[in-house]
């Protein structure tokens, strides 16, 4: 395993950005709820001299920029079998489409509760790349985020449709 990691500028402030070999596995807040612990990183380099890290970063910057709604990542999240199963689903939701918690328990139709199912999505290492701002809770409530509130709702007010945005405005 070649696991190494760089810190980059963004409009949500600090990023991390793990990656192992030729995958993305990790897009961590400063603050991030269930952030591993920095060691487990691996060696800090420079975004540009890393193909993996820039091309994270450059479609990063495009999609915080509204320049792009979704990612071309090779991407290789670190979790348990429940965990991929939500976190699959989670690739599936629309750019500028919301779901709740209880939607996506109701797709996985093993039992999963809707409870369990926002464990998994706050364990979601990939944050932005892999879309689990796009969960709300029942009724539309912003709930749980690993990066905050107020990401959030900047990430989902960025995927609005404009249509939706001008009606806001009257």
């Amino acid at each position: 395993m070649n696991t190494r990691h760089a810190v980059i500028d963004s409009t949500l402030n600090e990023l991390t950005l793990v990656a192992d070999d030729d995958a993305l596995t990790g897009v961590y807040f400063r603050h991030h709820w269930h952030r591993p612990p920095e060691d487990s990183f691996g060696p800090r380099v420079d975004a540009d001299s890393d193909t993996v890290l820039a091309e994270a970063r450059n479609q990063l910057t495009d999609y915080l920029a509204g320049d792009r709604h979704d990612f071309g990542l090779p991407v290789t999240p670190h979790g348990n079998a429940a965990q991929h199963r939500v976190w699959h689903l989670l690739t599936t939701i629309p750019f500028g489409e919301t779901v709740t918690y209880g939607e996506l328990a109701a797709a996985l139709a093993d039992g999963t509760t809707a409870q369990e199912v926002g464990q998994a999505v706050g364990r979601n290492p990939l944050s932005i790349v892999v879309p689990c701002h796009r969960v709300v809770g029942h009724n539309g409530q912003l709930t749980g985020y690993a990066g905050g509130l107020k990401r959030k709702q900047f990430l989902l007010e960025l995927e609005e449709p404009s249509e939706v945005k001008a009606a806001r405005l009257f």
